[in-house]
């Protein structure tokens, strides 16, 4: 069977890296993987595997790269086409449309898309949910990364019987072993007072204002510092809020790391703040060095991954003081660091594969 992977690029979001390891565990499993780009770049491209077909169709634009698509299509006709993320998800169901072929398309949507639009500034981003009822009943089949997710795409109007839920596929050997790296930050070092970490794109989705306001709150309590992993265009408004707050000193923007999980095997606590989310891999990937994390009880993904606060706290979207609290019961009574590995290990490549696999043999009536 061969599984082709159509991605915009290798860009350093979570959908990237979900679909570059999906593609290396698919390969594991002794498939033939193509991963097709419009644009062959990113900061993950490096971490390919040579045994790994790379595709590129030399495109400036997502819109322009489904005439290549449709030839690739025809001349290469995949068992399945797997595509991640709403505008290459259509201009995937596009090309199948147009080319003809028996290839299956799975189209994977790693957002909740109903709170995705509602507060969304773009008018395409708004005009979301008529897109997926518009294109999506042409896929074979849609995986959600969460339960809340599948609802949402039902509630949408999708054939129930057509959407599942496959969390993603976050604990890898190569996790296991970036999780075990050294790492030099003075912040890290023994006697130094505890970090709380951030770690995702600085977007509004991610809502990490909410997170420095209970940082500031917390901080009125106990020496900790505040350290927050990623890239956007909140930068400068997250910057100026910390200045605004008094807490420059004690709050730290790194950018974009090479090796996050580093930072998060050493971390006192790992917080999610979204706003909204489709799954939450940074709950998985810390939970996986045993680290204790809490979470906004967002739609949708983090109360999954954490058994509904079985595995972490969970606190109300948007509410600073709620999360000092949490951050504070949290640093004085953490939960078992091996009862949160076992709980990561729910959310391997292997079971994420295995569940992939299940389905593309019901789609083939195998």
């Amino acid at each position: 069977m061969k599984v082709s992977i159509f991605l915009m690029d290798l860009s350093g979001g979570g959908a990237e890296r979900v679909m570059l390891n999906l593609a290396h565990g698919f390969l594991a499993e002794g498939k033939e993987v193509d991963l097709v780009l419009v644009k062959a770049e990113g900061p993950y491209l490096s971490q390919l595997s040579s045994k790994i077909n790379l595709v590129k169709l030399k495109s400036s634009r997502l819109l322009f790269s489904l005439p290549a698509l449709i030839r690739y299509l025809k001349q290469t006709k995949p068992s399945v086409l797997l595509s991640a993320l709403e505008d290459t998800n259509i201009i995937a169901l596009l090309a199948k449309k147009f080319s003809g072929v028996s290839s299956k398309i799975i189209v994977t949507v790693h957002n909740h898309l109903s709170c995705e639009s509602r507060n969304a500034t773009q008018l395409k981003r708004r005009m979301t949910p008529q897109l997926v009822k518009l294109f999506y009943p042409l896929a074979d089949h849609t995986v959600a990364v969460s339960q809340g997710v599948a609802d949402d795409l039902i509630h949408l109007g999708l054939d129930p019987k057509k959407v599942q839920a496959v969390f993603n596929p976050i604990v890898t050997a190569e996790l296991r072993l970036k999780l075990q790296e050294e790492l030099e930050h003075p912040w890290f070092q023994a006697g130094q007072p505890p970090v709380i970490l951030g770690v995702g794109r600085l977007t509004r989705q991610k809502d990490f204002s909410t997170l420095i306001r209970a940082f500031a709150q917390l901080q009125q309590h106990m020496f900790v510092r505040l350290m927050i992993l990623g890239e956007g265009e909140e930068r400068v408004n997250l910057e100026n809020l910390v200045q605004e707050l008094g807490l420059s000193e004690n709050v730290l923007f790194p950018g974009f790391v090479a090796n996050p999980y580093a930072y998060m095997a050493k971390a006192e606590i790992v917080a999610l703040s979204s706003a909204w989310e489709g799954f939450g891999n940074v709950l998985v990937e810390a939970m996986a060095a045993g680290t204790p994390v809490l979470a906004t009880d967002c739609e949708s993904g983090p109360a999954e991954i954490l058994g509904h606060g079985k595995y972490g706290r969970l606190v109300p979207v948007g509410n600073p003081k709620e999360m000092a609290f949490a951050m504070a019961d949290t640093l004085q009574d953490p939960l078992n660091r091996e009862d949160l590995k076992k709980r990561a290990e729910e959310f391997t490549l292997e079971k994420a594969v295995a569940q992939y696999d299940k389905l593309l043999k019901s789609l083939y009536n195998l």
